[in-house]
C-alpha cells in the first residue's frame, strides 16, 4: 500500500475512534479520554494498538456531537453549572480558587463534575472553612502527586471537585496528559463568560 494511502487511512481510523469516543462519553457518562478510546476501537473492531487520536481530536468530536444533537439543551445546561461554579469561585475566594476542565472548556455532560484548583496550606484549612459553613463534603483519591487532597461537594447542579494545591503552585502552567496547558479561569473571567 503506497504510503499517502497508508497515512489517510490512519487519519480516518483515528477520526472514527474519536467521533465514537465522543459519542461513549455523551451516552454512557464516560468522563475519562482514554477509556472511552478503547472501547471505541473495540467498538469498532480495532485492536488496541492502532494509534489512538489525542484527547483534543476527541474534545473536538465532543463539541460537534453536543452541538449537533444537544444543542439549546447543552448550552441551558453548561449555563447552570458554569454559574453554580461562579457561586463556589466567590464562596472559596480566600483560597485563590480557578475553574478548570470541562465546565470551562464547554465539553461537559449531565455526568460531569465541577473542577475548582484552590491553593492552600492545607486541605484541613479548606475542610474546617465548609465545615463551619454547614457544607458536607468527601474524600477523592488525588489523581497526582502536586495534589494534596480533592474534596467533592455538592452543588445545586452537580458534585464539585476541590482540587487543593500548595500556593507555591498557584503560579505554575498545569498540563494535560497530552501536554497541553490546562485553562483556568477567576470568577471575574467566568463572569465575563456567562455574560456573552
Amino acid at each position: 500500500m503506497p504510503r499517502h494511502e497508508r497515512s489517510r487511512q490512519l487519519t480516518g481510523t483515528r477520526a472514527s475512534i474519536a467521533s465514537a469516543a465522543a459519542r461513549l462519553m455523551v451516552e454512557d457518562g464516560i468522563t475519562d479520554y482514554h477509556l472511552a478510546k478503547r472501547k471505541a476501537a473495540r467498538q469498532l473492531g480495532l485492536t488496541e494498538h492502532v494509534a489512538f487520536p489525542d484527547n483534543a481530536e476527541v474534545e473536538a468530536e465532543l463539541r460537534a456531537y453536543r452541538a449537533l444533537y444537544q444543542g439549546e439543551e447543552h448550552e441551558e445546561m453548561l449555563a447552570a453549572m458554569r454559574q453554580s461554579a461562579l457561586d463556589l469561585l466567590e464562596l472559596l475566594a480566600d483560597f485563590h480558587p480557578y475553574l478548570t476542565g470541562s465546565v470551562l472548556d464547554g465539553t461537559a455532560g449531565e455526568h460531569s463534575n465541577i473542577d475548582i484548583l484552590l491553593f492552600a496550606d492545607s486541605a484541613k484549612e479548606v475542610e474546617i472553612f465548609l465545615l463551619n459553613r454547614g457544607i458536607d463534603v468527601e474524600h477523592a483519591d488525588p489523581r497526582n502527586e502536586r495534589v494534596e487532597a480533592v474534596l467533592v461537594m455538592e452543588t445545586d447542579t452537580v458534585d464539585a471537585n476541590l482540587v487543593i494545591m500548595s500556593p507555591q503552585l498557584e503560579r505554575v502552567s498545569l498540563k494535560h496528559r497530552d501536554g497541553r496547558a490546562r485553562e483556568r479561569v477567576r470568577s471575574d473571567a467566568l463572569r465575563a463568560l456567562l455574560s456573552e
